[in-house]
């Protein structure tokens, strides 16, 4: 008899105003159809998120966001008011060093990983974690894989050297929903250069991680390259 493969243990990243729990929660679908290849852990941004006073000033991702109680970001492109949005312009944010912090964190009490995955704007940290990773930047990062779910580049000045890297050759699959009105999917291609050889999975659908039938062989082809 074949021994059976040890199952990649991933690192998931949630997006903002979710929390490990609910992240957890909302990729049940994710965890079934790869329960054979992988283990997902999750864990949570530092940074608590106040709550949204009022409806007409709300973020584009709390529609996305399931109304978690325990609401966190990675960052705040807004630092005043300490809110998130993906496509404001800033000079500098609030958060980033913390959230990079709590990543090796897990990775030292939780790891070690093969992996790590994240959603909107934790595909957006996964992003940064990985070039730093290239650039040798951060020792305990040594993903062998990232996946990218509604990722996109940060338009924050403050962050514009950690894309400066000829490439990042560390094996990617980005996925993003033709009708994503939280992250266009032009802002997720616009992610796509900065990814040597990155591989894509296009679903037709809106601001989620997609886990359906005829998504499983692309998620299960790109994980077998790593068992």
């Amino acid at each position: 008899m074949c021994k059976a493969a040890v199952p990649l243990r991933i690192l998931c990243i949630h997006g903002y105003r979710q929390n490990g729990s609910s992240f957890r929660e909302k990729t049940g679908a994710l965890r079934k159809i790869l329960k054979k290849q992988v283990e997902l852990v999750y864990i949570s941004a530092p940074h608590h998120v106040p709550a949204i006073q009022n409806q007409a000033n709300r973020e584009p991702e709390k529609t996305a966001s399931g109304g978690d109680e325990d609401q966190r970001g990675w960052w705040f492109s807004d630092v005043q008011a300490r809110s998130f949005n993906a496509q404001q312009e800033c000079e500098s944010s609030l958060g980033l060093e913390e959230s990079v912090e709590t990543v090796k964190t897990a990775v030292k009490d939780l790891g070690p990983f093969d992996g790590i995955l994240g959603f909107s704007q934790g595909a957006a940290l996964v992003a940064m974690l990985c070039a730093l990773q290239e650039q040798k930047l951060q020792p305990a990062f040594n993903f062998r894989f990232a996946i990218l779910v509604a990722g996109f580049r940060s338009v924050c000045s403050q962050h514009r050297r950690v894309y400066e890297v000829p490439a990042i050759t560390i094996p990617s699959l980005h996925v993003f929903g033709q009708e994503d009105r939280v992250i266009p999917e032009e802002m997720s291609r616009d992610l796509l250069p900065a990814f040597d050889g990155a591989q894509i999975l296009i679903h037709p659908d809106g601001h989620f991680v997609p886990a359906a039938s005829s998504h499983r062989q692309t998620y299960q082809d790109f994980l077998k390259k790593f068992q």
